[in-house]
């Protein structure tokens, strides 16, 4: 079977046009973890590595003989995060990156099950430890109705893709559901230029009554 890459396969929901559209999401699975604080700082670091390494252990399972039924190969999907303010964060009228509070999250293939992912983060707690692995759900989610661009830039300039979605809620009859917003990182940081990175913005909406 041909390898499934979610950058042709999926391009809807991961490389959307630099202007705002409304799309869909439906229910998907994902590993979880939360978090709070500056993503500049270490615990961030040390959350997305614990992240990656289940997420790679989970494509790799096939390698011990016996995949797991519906195993098929793909392309590890990209890091997305939920972004949020803690109420002191709320207060202020600028962006205090420290009273920030997140959801980092990896999607995962159909075939991963709760059994599955129980038996691969104690196989990985023992070959790669990281405090974070406990922190570490497995869910499904579903986004339902959102309004999505990509942001080409930096992520300190994100403002100014949000303004857009801001605009076309308004002429189109669209409300925020609230104030939180997803992030897909779809560029690799340590080897983009910060002008030229790409990331989806993604709000949850629902149609004005």
């Amino acid at each position: 079977m041909k390898k499934y890459e979610w950058r042709k396969q999926d391009k809807d929901l991961y490389l959307p046009k630099s202007k705002p559209s409304i799309i869909k999401v439906e229910s998907m699975k994902y590993l979880t973890l939360v978090g709070a604080g500056n993503p500049n700082c270490e615990p961030f670091k040390t959350a997305v590595e614990a992240l990656y390494s289940l997420s790679y252990a989970i494509k790799m399972i096939h390698k011990k003989g016996n995949p797991p039924e519906g195993y098929f190969d793909y392309v590890v999907f990209p890091l997305e995060g939920v972004w949020d303010l803690d109420e002191e964060g709320r207060k202020l009228n600028y962006l205090e990156k420290d009273h920030l509070v997140y959801k980092l999250m990896i999607r995962q293939p159909d075939f991963l099950t709760e059994a599955l992912f129980l038996s691969i983060v104690d196989d990985v707690k023992k070959k790669k430890p990281n405090p974070m692995h406990n922190k570490i759900k497995f869910e499904e989610i579903e986004e339902g109705l959102c309004l999505q661009m990509l942001h080409i830039g930096s992520y300190d300039e994100e403002e100014r893709s949000f303004t857009q979605m801001a605009k076309y809620c308004e002429e189109n009859g669209f409300t925020r559901v609230d104030k939180r917003h997803r992030e897909i990182y779809i560029s690799d940081l340590r080897k983009t230029d910060p002008a030229k990175l790409k990331t989806v913005l993604r709000i949850q909406v629902k149609t004005d009554e």
